[in-house]
This record gives C-alpha cells, sequence and structure tokens, in this order.
C-alpha cells in the first residue's frame, strides 16, 4: 500500500502533536451533529409558556430515541470509512467506489427500515416503551412520526461526509454541517411560528410565512426543519464526493456486492451495537424517571431530563470524535508493528478528551442555570437539571474514558470486546442498581443521578483495566 503523508504523520510524526492535529476536527464535527438539536431545543424553548414544558420534555424522549438510529447508522459509516482509508491509500479506485456505494445500498435500507418503524410505531414507543404520560406523549409521538420518517437525512449526511474525511478532506464535512445549521436555523423559525403569532425578535419570517401560507406548526415543524436543512446540504455533499472524489461507480458496477455488504456489516455492527446499548442505557433512565417520579399532570422531571440529555449527548459525540483518531491511530501503528505507540496514542487521545470534558465542566458549573434557562424558563425543571449536572458531571470524565479506549481497541479489531465490556457493565452495574434506587428511594432523584454517575466510572475503569493489559491487540484484522 502506497504511503501517504499522512500516514507517514501518525506513524512517525510527534505522537500528542499530531492526535490532537487529527483528532480535533473530528471531536468538532461531532460536536456540530448535536447543533442541530440544540437549535431546536433554543426555539422550542420560545414557544408560549402552555406549549413549552411538554415539548421540552417530548424532545428529550425523541432526541433519544432518534438517537439509536443515529448510532447504527454511524457504525456503518465507521467500517466504510476505515475500508476507504485503505483502499485510497492503495490508490485502488475501483475499490474505492465499490466500498463507497454499498456502503450508501446499507444506508439505503437502514433508512427504510427506521422510517417506518418510527413512523408507524411512534405511540407504542413513547407511551408503551418509555412510559410517557399526558401532552409529553402526545407531543413527542407527534414530533417521532416526523423526525423518524426523515431519518434518512442525518444517516445519508454522516455517511457523505465521513466518506470525505476518509479520502482525506476534513474542512469541507465541517463547512459544510455549519452550512447546514445556519440552514436550520431559518427554516425553523418559519415552521415553527409560521404565520404567527411570533415571539420577540422571531417575527421577521412572519411576511414570507404569511406569503407562502406557511402555517404555524410549533414543535413539529422543527422537525421539518432539520429534515430539510440535511437535505439542503445532502446536494452539495453528493456533488463533491460525485465530481471531486468520483465515488459513484458505473452503471454496471451498482449491483448490490453480497462479499462487501457482509464484509461492512461485520466491522460495523459490535460499534453499532456498543453505543446503542449506551444510547438505551439513557432511554432506561429516563423510563424510570417518567413512570416513577411523574404523573399524568406533573412531568417535570421528564422536561429536566430532556434538558441534561443534550450535554449527556455533547460529552458522547464529543467522546465519538476523539475515539475516531485513537481508532485510526491504533490500527495503523498496529498494522505498521508499532505496538507501544498503538497502545500509548490510546491513553493520549483519552488525555486530550479528559481536556475537552474540563471545558465542558467549567461551562456547566459557572454557566450551566444560564444555559439550561434559554431551553425552558421555569424554575422547576431548570432546578432538577442543575442537580442532575451536580451530580453526573463530573462522571463525563469516565464516559469519555470508556469511548475512546473502547474506539482504540476497535483499532485493532477488537469490537466484540469492546461490545462485552458495555453489555456486562450496563446489565451487571447500570440495569440493578437503577431499579434498586427506584425501588427502595422513589422519592429521591438524585439517588437515581448517583447510579448514572457510577456507572460511568465503573465503565472508565473496566475500559481502562482492559485496554492497560494490552491483550486486546492481538484482535488485528485486515478489513480491506
Amino acid at each position: 500500500m502506497a504511503e501517504t503523508k499522512a500516514d507517514t504523520r501518525i506513524l512517525s510524526g510527534p505522537l500528542g502533536l499530531e492526535v490532537a492535529r487529527f483528532g480535533t476536527p473530528l471531536a468538532v464535527g461531532m460536536a456540530l451533529q448535536t447543533t442541530f438539536n440544540l437549535v431546536d431545543a433554543y426555539l422550542i424553548a420560545r414557544l408560549p409558556a402552555a406549549e413549552v414544558g411538554a415539548a421540552v420534555g417530548a424532545i428529550g424522549i425523541c432526541d433519544q430515541v432518534s438517537a439509536l438510529g443515529t448510532i447504527v447508522s454511524y457504525g456503518v459509516s465507521t467500517a466504510a470509512g476505515a475500508i476507504l482509508a485503505q483502499r485510497q491509500g492503495s490508490g485502488d479506485k475501483a475499490g474505492i467506489q465499490q466500498a463507497a456505494w454499498q456502503s450508501m445500498l446499507i444506508i439505503t435500507g437502514l433508512s427504510l427500515l427506521l422510517g417506518l418503524v418510527g413512523g408507524f410505531g411512534a405511540g407504542f414507543i413513547v407511551r408503551d416503551l418509555i412510559g410517557a404520560k399526558g401532552e409529553v406523549a402526545t407531543v413527542a409521538t407527534s414530533y417521532l412520526r416526523v423526525i423518524t420518517g426523515g431519518s434518512f437525512s442525518i444517516f445519508f449526511l454522516l455517511q457523505l461526509t465521513n466518506i470525505q474525511r476518509a479520502l482525506g478532506s476534513s474542512k469541507t464535512p465541517v463547512t459544510l454541517l455549519v452550512t447546514g445549521n445556519a440552514i436550520n436555523v431559518v427554516l425553523a423559525v418559519l415552521l415553527m411560528f409560521g404565520s404567527g403569532p411570533a415571539p420577540t425578535g422571531f417575527g421577521w419570517l412572519t411576511p414570507v410565512a404569511e406569503a407562502l401560507h406557511v402555517p404555524r406548526m410549533g414543535m413539529v415543524g422543527a422537525a421539518w426543519a432539520s429534515i430539510f436543512a440535511r437535505c439542503i446540504v445532502l446536494v452539495p455533499n453528493i456533488w463533491i464526493l460525485a465530481r471531486r472524489f468520483d465515488v459513484i461507480p458505473p452503471r454496471g458496477a451498482r449491483r448490490p456486492d453480497k462479499e462487501m455488504l457482509l464484509r461492512i456489516a461485520s466491522i460495523a455492527w459490535p460499534s453499532s451495537a456498543q453505543f446503542f446499548i449506551r444510547i438505551s442505557a439513557m432511554l432506561f433512565v429516563n423510563s424510570i424517571v417518567a413512570r416513577v417520579f411523574t404523573t399524568a399532570t406533573d412531568q417535570t422531571a421528564t422536561t429536566a431530563m430532556g434538558l441534561v440529555f443534550r450535554l449527556d449527548t455533547m460529552a458522547l459525540f464529543v467522546a465519538m470524535g476523539w475515539g475516531t483518531a485513537a481508532q485510526t491511530f491504533v490500527g495503523q501503528n498496529l498494522g505498521a508493528q508499532q505496538d507501544a505507540r498503538a497502545k500509548k496514542s490510546g491513553w493520549i487521545t483519552a488525555a486530550y478528551d479528559a481536556i475537552t470534558n474540563v471545558i465542558l465542566l467549567m461551562v456547566i458549573y459557572r454557566y450551566g442555570e444560564e444555559i439550561l434557562h434559554i431551553f425552558d424558563p421555569e424554575p422547576g425543571p431548570v432546578a432538577i437539571a442543575l442537580q442532575y449536572l451536580h451530580i453526573v458531571a463530573p462522571s463525563y470524565f469516565g464516559l469519555g474514558a470508556g469511548i475512546v479506549l473502547g474506539n482504540a481497541m476497535a483499532g485493532a479489531g477488537a469490537t466484540r470486546t469492546t461490545f462485552a465490556i458495555d453489555a456486562t457493565v450496563i446489565a451487571l452495574v447500570q440495569v440493578p442498581i437503577c431499579l434498586v434506587a427506584a425501588r427502595y428511594w422513589p422519592d429521591s432523584l438524585p439517588t437515581l443521578f448517583r447510579c448514572v454517575a457510577v456507572t460511568n466510572f465503573v465503565s472508565a475503569m473496566a475500559y481502562a483495566f482492559i485496554y492497560g493489559r494490552g491483550r486486546w491487540t492481538g484482535a488485528v484484522s485486515r478489513i480491506a
């Protein structure tokens, strides 16, 4: 395989500097993925007071459910990116086209499947699985039908930007993501508030809405805005991949390739399953809160969980960005038989994620209340959310360390090991202690929050122990 400049840096450059150079754009890019939801949450908080509480609680539930599908898609993007990077290094143009096209066929199938499940099963998911009640359940069901029905937009956005990254472009994907967020702001204001009434400062599109006969859609308008914004950004993404990178194969080579589909799936499923379990664990806690700490007329606790989920997701996605960098450094250095450098790169990347979390915690402790009030002016949910953050936010260090070290091990092909660690910790630690807390301390939300924090630190210790032993390096396998 031909050695590129990037390979030389990864294999022989100053390790701390090169991990920072390579990983920072990835962490920033993953953080930008969460800003669609942040924009929606901010605008939803500007709805009339009678709508805000239910809407904030509803979007917290819907974000978690839709994140499950995004995580599955992310696993496919990661697997395809690894194959594409190796084929790019070897100059295998036909191989690049094959891997890129087959991965997009998988994304198409996932989009259809999850769109149908969310579109037709939204009510069952919200009311029966999550246990949401009252107006929260009503609003969440409507929003979830739209956002999951249009899940193809985020799946393909992740996939197409990841292909560009794997082929050597980092600035263009980030630029397009920023553009998408700007479009999302405009469309969200237009569709949520329509021809009025609009809150102070958001009436600048009312004349446009009146001219176009756009109705006031409320919270559901935010879902449509996200989908439309992503679709708009998909157009230049497709053009760039077709013209600049030439990844579209000729017509005769576009049929499904069973061998390549299975290869991508075999790499993708452990990564997808690992993060699927993590998001499911968040949903499990939210379900306990909805069932034990709310009533049909008081969903304050659920609203609070909707507030804090965004910060949890920010910490999770930033760690996934750093984890992608760790996966690349570990995989390439192990392939070059530089085991010590490979192992050290994982520790260094985990340290960078910890630095990121220091910054996040400083912001939370200094401006947490002000930030939460941006998304919900009511004091009740904000008070519970602050309580959660003071208990759980310090455990972001554990959350991030586990994710980064897990991705580092995935670079060696040890994805089943990382899946087993997460499944074991959640099944034997988080689920039991959360159920005990709900059973014996049904009036103490802080006790439940401490269970979440304990789980994050236990996960970090498990990953650090197994990573430190180094046996996972024996799982190296070629994927291209």
